[in-house]
């Protein structure tokens, strides 16, 4: 079977954690490390006679994120409740949108765009709606083999915006890389720290072309979403093969086990029993209202790597992943605007800094570096105080110490050797130590490469490469005697 086999559509529940207060009560939306189950009121915890009243705040991130996919913004849009019995909800019933005769979600339709490789994809938007998210459960271990859960209701009530898109995408990759750019966007709107656990959830649901749909859900990060489509690809695919089928079904993604498990038949609409929320009353969003936050609207992901390429005549490949972060688009502008080159500061980024942070699983803001000390870091090896081998070396110390980089430097010893006489006698033993490579070097310039790498290991790469080069090159052409054969240092 072919990778465009595979059939993925997302539901991405994503917190508005930078809102004050919950999406119908004033509870406080900084509900993490709290005590369990104290942040809470009767709204939150629908008891009887409460009455909930829409965050106006929220509208306005729902719309702003409408505007930013390119979604239609509705006239008019209602809540309503979505009944089930979960324990993660007290009330058994959500607050959601839905759509039906004469009423929309609050956003319909729209796009994305993401770089698939050198070629772009489209992926659409099916609609965003506004929810509260229901309670945590916690397991004592493995979902399928707690002996039990608990209850915390603190992120009962928090304001979600889920957005669905429609099964566009054919590979794990596209569903990452989606991910990844509509994180930046919700960023840059200002409606959401991507840095906080549980910030942005998905559920996924693919399908070998062919057969019933899976449900994965409350995937917690752009890494296990991969996993988990990897893994259920895997599955499906050879359940096929042995000739099985593929049962329409809702399951869980243990993260440590790195598997996909079962939890129930999927739910279809109709168990659902929706019916409008007669506690609050439609919203009417006049066109005002929409053409004032439009022209509030922030700079966009894309927006921003097109001024990129102009402003700091970076490629771009650079300018798109600079971007798809927003605290690495801040990070980079701040550097460039202390240390000037743009290249440099990109090649730096995308290369060392990033490549560190993936392999210690980090995200930019867990890391201690800011753009202050990376500068201070790269001044050093401009002004041949290290070199760029060392710069790379005290990089992950750079990323996780919070010293700077000419205390990291101190510390282990490893500023540049740059005194010419110092090297001189170095460079004499390395010759007195390699005969044979000195007598080949007579008549092969390879032979005195291999030198200069043996002064440099003597040095443990602190050596002042141009130094260097002169230092081994001049005792070089003395031993060739000023002959033809002498040659000018690389």
């Amino acid at each position: 079977m072919a990778e465009n086999d595979v059939v993925i559509g997302l539901e991405i529940h994503c917190q508005l954690t930078k809102l004050r207060t919950k999406l119908f009560c004033g509870c406080s939306s900084d509900y993490r490390d709290k005590e369990p189950n104290s942040n809470v009121c009767e709204v939150c915890l629908g008891h009887p006679g409460s009455l909930p009243k829409p965050n106006r705040k929220a509208v306005e991130f729902a719309v702003m994120a409408g505007l930013a996919l390119n979604s239609t913004i509705s006239e008019k849009t209602s809540f309503y409740r979505k009944n089930y019995f979960y324990v993660d909800m007290s009330k058994n019933f959500q607050i959601s949108m839905y759509e039906t005769a004469g009423m929309k979600t609050i956003c319909e339709g729209g796009h994305m765009e993401i770089n698939v490789g050198p070629r772009a994809k489209t992926i659409k938007i099916t609609r965003i709606q506004l929810e509260e998210d229901p309670a945590r459960l916690v397991h004592i271990g493995p979902i399928d083999l707690s002996p039990y859960t608990l209850v915390d209701y603190n992120r009962a009530g928090m304001a979600l915006l889920e957005i669905v898109t429609e099964p566009d995408m054919s590979s794990p990759r596209e569903a990452r890389l989606f991910l990844q750019k509509l994180r930046s966007i919700m960023e840059h709107i200002g409606a959401y720290d991507g840095g906080l656990e549980g910030a942005m959830r998905c559920d996924a649901n693919i399908s070998i072309r062919g057969s019933d749909r899976v449900e994965i859900k409350n995937i917690s990060s752009f890494k296990e979403v991969e996993k988990a489509l990897n893994f259920e690809i895997s599955r499906q695919r050879n359940v096929i093969q042995k000739g099985g089928r593929i049962t329409r079904e809702t399951r869980h993604w243990d993260e440590i086990r790195k598997v996909t498990i079962s939890l129930r038949e999927k739910e279809e609409e109709h168990d659902y029993r929706y019916f409008p929320e007669p506690d609050i009353a439609p919203l009417i969003l006049k066109q005002e209202f929409v053409e004032r936050i439009r022209r509030q609207m922030p700079e966009l992901p894309d927006a921003r790597a097109e001024r990129f390429i102009k402003d700091y005549a970076i490629p771009k490949y650079d300018a798109q992943v600079l971007t798809a972060d927003k605290r690495l688009a801040d990070f980079y502008e701040e550097s460039v605007r202390m240390y000037g080159d743009a290249k440099t500061v990109s090649n730096w980024l995308m290369g060392d800094v990033l490549g560190e942070l993936h392999s210690k699983g980090l995200e930019l803001d867990e890391a201690k570096i800011t753009p202050s000390t990376f500068v201070n870091m790269l001044k050093m090896i401009k002004g041949n105080e290290i070199s760029g081998k060392i710069g790379k070396i005290i990089l992950p110390e750079l990323l996780t110490s919070g010293k700077s980089a000419l205390q990291i430097v101190d510390e282990r010893g490893m500023r540049k050797v740059s005194d010419r006489a110092v090297l001189g006698g170095i460079a004499e033993e390395v010759f007195n130590e390699n005969v044979k490579a000195v007598g080949d070097a007579m008549h092969d310039d390879n032979a005195v490469h291999y030198l200069i790498g043996q002064l440099m290991k003597k040095t443990n790469g602190k050596g002042d490469p141009k130094i260097v080069n002169e230092v081994v090159w001049e005792r070089v052409r003395k031993l060739r005697g000023g002959t033809a054969a002498q040659r000018t240092p690389d």
